[in-house]
């Protein structure tokens, strides 16, 4: 009897204490706890802001989506059969949910996410079948859809996100511009027992701000013409890949901007990871004889020549023990500046460049944009390579024909389209307004920049020699020749530099040209990469033809009503010319 009063008198003095220190001692630190452990979380997800063409056309939408919840607790009896209902109706895995619809235990036993952004209609369908069928215990929460209506048009610079919250964004403008267009999510906190909220019980909502859209320059309609011509052109010539853009000439504003190959936004895991990207910025190259059109006006307008200057062409000529020859030519020639450009000429270039020092040539090719990036708003943008001068004989001939120096298609349009712009280059632009990247930039039409690089007359003469590039008689491109338009443009075939050596017969095969010639609109250049093959001319040229034929009529551009009046491209006589330093 003893042994039991003494038992009872220690549990009471042990609850008297344990009274005393929940009442006395620490009351607000245990109320807390316990308000914790009552307290339900609930993210609600802010919508992505809209990724839109330049008339308001969904690249990037977010679409009315829905998480789907499970409570264990009510689920685990029918577990198997409410598993095998989700998986068919709703797509999901069978056994990573049964795996959640049993868990009846530790953290999560009264919430567990079965799937992230299904379709609401489809979702509600679901779930009012599984309660037709007597399930109980699944709810939802809106989890918004990002959708590509356009599958894969832009999907090189629009990108994508990926179906993992912890990852974000995978690729392209999605990502470079993340926070401004993912908003910030919200939260809903109540207090609950065994997962239900308590009525009346303390509660608060902090509602969602939905992401800022973002407006490109791009038309999606011109978009995917240009997308569309680029890839038969790739196909028709088995091309590795291939790179075509739309310039306003005037702003800089980028109408079409295709990478071929491309992929399904909506699915980019059925591609390879190697296409996501944009090639157009990320991977330079040499671009042969388009470099001719930068490198004779940057002669022409430091005074060391004129359209007219006559020079005579050798069958070879030797810089530092190397030989250049002009493809498809033998003997001496006589050519004004004018022919060294219409028939593409890299000894006529390499003597036009040598009245140069190589530092100027290289002052002047920074001014056209060559070595640096455009920070037009895609990720991995290359600045290219243009050696530091001064240039050894062979490197100067050499880079004023367009090899031993890289760029990006994006960079050479934007060169050419200075001389469209009257001499002065304005910067490329792909948003509309300003934007701020991820990492603090800011981009687009707003910030775009305005730089005299020739006189309006140098860019004139170029723009008239470039027109007898398209002649039939005396150019390199008369595939690319549009009935009605003056056009002016520039061949480009480089041979491909793979780890400092050049291999036979596998080209950079290009073609830029504006139109019309004599009031620019339009700046277009495509660039089929890796051809077997074949010239600028003859592979690229054809698409510029469909892409710029495309542009005029689309945009109402009326046939030129102006003559083109070429220069003389050769010259006979005595002498060997008057091109001097």
């Amino acid at each position: 009897m003893r042994f039991g009063f003494l038992l009872i008198a220690i549990v009471l003095s042990f609850y008297g204490a344990r009274l005393v220190q929940l009442q006395a001692v620490d009351p607000a630190n245990y109320a807390g706890k316990a308000h914790l452990e009552g307290e339900e979380k609930v993210v609600l997800p802010a919508s992505r802001g809209e990724i839109e063409d330049r008339n308001g056309v969904a690249l990037a939408a977010s679409m009315d989506g829905l998480m789907v919840i499970a409570d264990p607790y009510l689920t685990s009896p029918k577990a198997p059969a409410l598993a095998k209902l989700l998986a068919d109706r709703l797509g999901i895995d069978y056994f990573t949910t049964l795996a959640k619809l049993r868990k009846t235990t530790g953290d999560g036993s009264r919430y567990q996410i079965l799937a992230h952004r299904i379709p609401a209609t489809k979702v509600r369908d679901a779930l009012a079948y599984a309660k037709d069928q007597g399930f109980v215990g699944l709810s939802t929460e809106r989890d918004p859809i990002r959708a590509y209506p356009l599958k894969d048009v832009g999907a090189n610079i629009v990108g994508f996100i990926g179906q993992d919250d912890k990852v974000g964004p995978l690729a392209g403008m999605e990502r470079t511009f993340s926070q401004q267009l993912a908003g910030t999510d919200g939260m809903a906190r109540y207090q609950a027992v065994k997962g239900k909220q308590i009525p009346l019980a303390d509660a608060s909502i902090t509602e969602p701000r939905d992401g800022k859209p973002l407006r490109l320059t791009i038309d999606s309609d011109a978009q995917a013409f240009t997308q569309w011509t680029l890839a038969q052109a790739v196909r028709n010539w088995k091309a590795a890949s291939g790179v075509a853009i739309v310039m306003d000439s005037h702003t800089g504003e980028l109408l079409a901007y295709a990478d071929y190959p491309t992929f399904d936004a909506n699915d980019p895991q059925a591609t390879s990871k190697d296409y996501y990207g944009s090639k157009g910025v990320q991977e330079p190259y040499e671009p042969g004889s388009v470099e001719k059109v930068l490198t004779l006006s940057s002669v022409m307008d430091s005074g060391h020549a004129t359209p007219e200057t006559r020079l005579t062409l050798p069958d070879v000529l030797v810089r530092d023990n190397w030989p250049i020859h002009d493809h498809g030519r033998q003997g001496t020639v006589k050519l004004t500046l004018a022919g060294v450009l219409s028939r593409s000429s890299n000894i006529g270039t390499t003597l036009s460049a040598e009245t140069m020092d190589s530092a100027d040539i290289r002052d002047y090719l920074t001014k056209f944009g060559l070595g640096q990036s455009t920070n037009v708003g895609l990720r991995g943008e290359s600045p290219g390579i243009v050696p530091a001068a001064p240039w050894t004989d062979i490197t100067r001939a050499t880079i004023a024909y367009g090899q031993g120096i890289t760029v990006t298609p994006l960079q050479m349009i934007a060169a050419v389209n200075t001389i469209a712009n009257g001499g002065v280059r304005v910067s490329p632009s792909l948003i509309e307004g300003s934007a701020t990247t991820n990492t603090g930039a800011k981009v687009g039409t707003s910030e775009a920049t305005a730089t005299r690089v020739v006189s309006a007359d140098t860019a004139s003469k170029m723009a008239r020699m470039m027109e007898t590039v398209l002649d039939p008689e005396e150019g390199t491109a008369p595939l690319a020749r549009i009935p009605g338009y003056r056009v002016a443009g520039k061949t480009g075939t480089a041979q491909v530099n793979e780890n400092g050596r050049y291999l036979d017969n596998l080209n950079e095969n290009s073609f830029v040209g504006f139109a019309p010639a004599d009031n620019p609109r339009f700046t277009v250049y495509v660039v089929l990469r890796h051809v077997n093959g074949g010239a600028g001319g003859l592979t690229a040229g054809p698409a510029f033809k469909r892409i710029m034929s495309y542009m005029l009529r689309k945009y109402g551009i009326p046939p030129t009503d102006t003559t083109a009046t070429p220069y003389e491209t050769t010259w006979g006589g005595s002498g060997t010319g008057n091109l001097h330093p």
